[in-house]
């Protein structure tokens, strides 16, 4: 199964998230997920803030375009960037990985 697959909102994306790392950004793919280093501990939302942050600024996107489907509490989340196309987002996570 793939890490993301395409709905009519956008696309679902499988994110494995690291809180409490030294630095933050979009790793690339991790076995069947996204993984998104955080600098923000689990505690209040704070790393879910930071996760949305993150994912929205690598994408390009606004915050309120980056939404969770499932995982808030979990470190495996599933997340939705909206009105991004399959092929936008495979473009996207090539020059992320490339980096």
């Amino acid at each position: 199964m793939s890490f993301y697959t395409e709905s009519p909102e956008g696309v679902v994306v499988n994110v494995r998230a690291q809180p409490r790392s030294s630095r933050a950004g979009v790793e690339g793919v991790v076995a069947d997920a996204l993984k998104v280093r955080l600098r923000s501990a689990p505690v209040d939302g704070k790393a879910n803030k930071e996760l949305v942050e993150t994912v929205a600024d690598a994408f390009d996107l606004p915050k309120s375009r980056v939404k969770f489907k499932s995982g808030e509490t979990s470190k495996t989340k599933r997340i939705i960037l909206c009105g991004v196309s399959a092929g936008e987002f495979e473009t996207i996570l090539k020059s992320i990985e490339g980096k």
